[in-house]
Formats: C-alpha cells, structure tokens, sequence
C-alpha cells in the first residue's frame, strides 16, 4: 500500500456526539451551535456516521481510538487501558506487571459521590495523596511493589508488580465500567454507586484480585488518615477518599506500525496520557502544539506538518468532560469555540486542493446520560477533492443521509484515503 501522495488531516473531536437536550431545545450540541468553519467544510465534502467499536458498546476512548485508527481488536487481543496510559506516561512496565487506570474518588459513608473527586485537582494534593500511599501500603505478603502516578486532574495510573506474572483476567473496582476482555464498557449506573469488589474471571486470577482487593483497601485507610485530605475538607474540597480501578493490563501490544499498516508519514497532535500512549504503541511522530485548549496552536503545527507529513491525527478532547458533567449549554460553546480558533484557523492555513481534513469523534457522551454511548458519531470527509452529497452541516441528523452511510470505526481511515485518492 502507498499513499504517499495523500495529505489528510485527521480530527477527532472527543464525545462530541449527543443527543437531543431539554436546555436546547430538542437539539443536539452540534445542531445548536454555530460552526460556521464546520459547516463550509461539510459543504465541501461528503459525510457518513460511524459506531466507532461495536453495536451495543459504549467504548472508552483507547479501544475507540484504537479503531477509529484502523485497527480492531478481539477481545483476547487487547492490551487494557492500564498498560496504554502506562505506556503514555512512561512508567516502567514489564509483561506480568499489573497495569489499571484509575480515578480519585469521593466517598461519604461509603457511597461514591463524585467520581472524579471534582475532577480539577491540584497537581501537589494529587502527587502528595500517590506519594503516601506508596510509602505506607503494605501488603500480606512480601515482594510486591506498587508505583501510583495521578496524570491529570483525577486521572491515576497504578502498576503492580509480584513475583510471579499477574493475570489481567480480573472485574473492575470502578462501577461505572465493565472489563470485557480487557476493553473497557461503560454501563448504566445509578445515584449509589459503591466501591467493588475486584473477582477473578479465570481460575489462574485469584491471587491477581487478592492483591487489587488488598490495594484498594489499604490505599482507602491511607487516603482517609491522610493530612491532604483533612486539609481540603477544612478548605471544603472534595477529598480524595479512594481510587476506583479498571481496565487491567499485563502485557504489552503488538501491533503492526501504523506507517506500515497504511503506506505514509503518519503523525500526531495529542495531549491526553492514553493518546500519547496509543500514539507510541502505533509508532507515530508526536508534535509539540501547546496545551489542551491552545485551539489556534494545533491548527497552526497540523497544517505545517503538510509540508512533512502524509497524515496527521489530531485529538481534541473538550466536548466529552461537558457531557460528562451533563452541560449541554457548556458543550455547545466549546464547539463554536473550536471552530473558531481551530477549524476557522485551520482552513486558513491549509491549501483544501491540496490537503484534506476528516473530522469524526470517538465516540459520543450525551449530556442527557453522563457517559459514552453506543449511539452513532458523525464523520466528513472535506476537500476540493471531495465530491459533496447534499450535506451542508456536521451534526448527527445531516450526516445520517451522507452517502459515506454507516460505518465501523475501523474502517474510516481506509475509506478516507480510498475518497481521497479515487477523486484526485
């Protein structure tokens, strides 16, 4: 395969997708707001709407990556979310460690209250509350080792290493998701939600869930004892009372390269510790381009890496933490703010005879629910190259019609790059 005669800008716009919203009237966030870069490059290219993993899957963003990237995995196949953001923040990992992503938490009688204990916690509370427990945590029996490495706001990285191989093979302590062979789901939950027990899902695991079990409970005595703690309830911050575990790894992927995989020089802009560590495991240039809201910096770097580069993937991840927070109105403005500054900039930095751009999300977190689902995301494929079918705005309704129809995640790329090389 060569398309080394391609140049696409590949753009996923994190849980952008949504449903219809009382507070929008009936509207959706993409239907509401005012994307007028968006809408030009609709009108200048051909749309479709994927289901970025499975019917019935309501993905977390690694495994929808994964496949929105091209690239599909059995269930057995898969890494975890634990070992990729491992690998994103450079931890040291060694198959048969134990690898789990994990959220601070807020509990109050033993009800979880906020699963992200605020979400936007300090970056000393959170290293200070890792710090102690890595100090003080002991477990029945010698010889295991535990590094806790908070990433950003309430995001936790845990690795446990043993003696022997630790199996993956295990149930989540985090009730808002499900392990299903390694990949993570999320699933409908209620107002009471509690820390759970971690099971073995293989005969071979129990020691494995021993283990979690013992960590989770040590590391909620440590966390409630901790004087971070008592300073925050003084300051009335939400505590960070325990850390909710999922997604375990124990070894690390092997997959094919993605510049093999597809032909091309293909790069990356990504901020989060999960992407980053996608973007290693594939082999992908990464570009610096400021922070996570920088808008009018990526667009600028993305546009420059034409000159380089056959593809760049660029992840913006702002639209999800509003629909996880239940703002519609919120996720509304930081979509016209990112067409604005990254997609208005964008197009006026790129030659669209020259290069075109992708748009899509991993998947969608409606505000309505809280959480990723199952449901539908848009896509469209834009460029001077780019017959367009009718549509003229990329929201969930128009796209539905697009003649690109219903897509797996898996295949948007290759189909991208067919478009793109058939209609030059």
């Amino acid at each position: 395969m060569d398309n080394s005669d391609v140049r696409m800008i590949y753009v996923l716009l994190d849980g952008v997708g949504d449903l219809p919203h009382p507070d929008l009237g009936g509207r959706t966030p993409l239907e509401a707001a005012g994307t007028p870069a968006l809408d030009r490059m609709a009108l200048n290219g051909s749309s479709g709407q994927v289901i970025s993993v499975g019917k019935g899957i309501a993905p977390e963003s690694d495994i929808a990556v994964f496949n929105m990237l091209g690239y599909r995995f059995a269930h057995a196949d898969y890494a975890g979310r634990g070992v990729i953001e491992a690998v994103g923040i450079g931890i040291d990992f060694r198959d048969g460690d134990l690898a789990l992503r994990g959220n601070y938490s807020t509990l109050e009688g033993g009800i979880i209250t906020d699963r992200r204990a605020g979400r936007h916690i300090q970056k000393e509370d959170a290293a200070g509350i890792a710090r102690e427990i890595e100090e003080q945590i002991r477990f029945s029996r010698p010889g295991i080792e535990v590094v806790v490495a908070p990433t950003i706001g309430h995001r936790v990285t845990v690795r446990i290493r043993s003696g022997p191989p630790l199996s993956s093979r295990i149930t989540n302590t985090d009730p808002a998701y499900s392990n299903i062979g390694g990949m993570g789901v999320a699933k409908a939950v209620g107002d009471y939600m509690r820390v759970e027990k971690c099971l073995p899902l293989e005969d071979d695991a129990g020691d494995t869930a021993g283990i979690v079990n013992e960590f989770s409970q040590n590391a909620m005595e440590i966390m409630k004892n901790s004087q971070i703690n008592l300073r925050r309830a003084k300051e009335g911050k939400k505590e960070l009372s325990c850390i909710l575990l999922r997604d375990a790894g124990n070894k690390y992927p092997k997959v094919t390269p993605i510049n093999k995989k597809y032909g091309m020089n293909f790069s990356c802009i990504v901020d989060m510790p999960v992407e980053i560590g996608i973007a290693k495991v594939l082999g992908m240039k990464m570009y610096e381009a400021g922070g996570l809201t920088d808008y009018e910096e990526k667009a600028r770097v993305a546009a420059g890496a034409m000159d380089t580069q056959n593809a760049i993937y660029v992840h913006l991840k702002g639209p999800d933490e509003f629909g996880h927070d239940g703002d519609a109105r919120g996720k509304t403005q930081n979509i016209e703010e990112i067409d604005k500054r990254f997609f208005g900039t964008l197009l006026d930095s790129i030659d669209s005879s020259k290069v075109a751009i992708v748009v899509s999300a991993d998947h969608s977190t409606p505000c309505i629910s809280k959480g990723h689902s199952d449901d539908p995301v848009p896509v469209i494929v834009s460029g001077d190259c780019i017959r367009n079918d009718g549509t003229a705005r990329m929201t969930e309704e128009q796209t539905k019609k697009g003649s690109m129809g219903l897509l797996g995640g898996a295949n948007v790329v290759p189909l991208a790059l067919e478009m793109i090389k058939s209609q030059t």
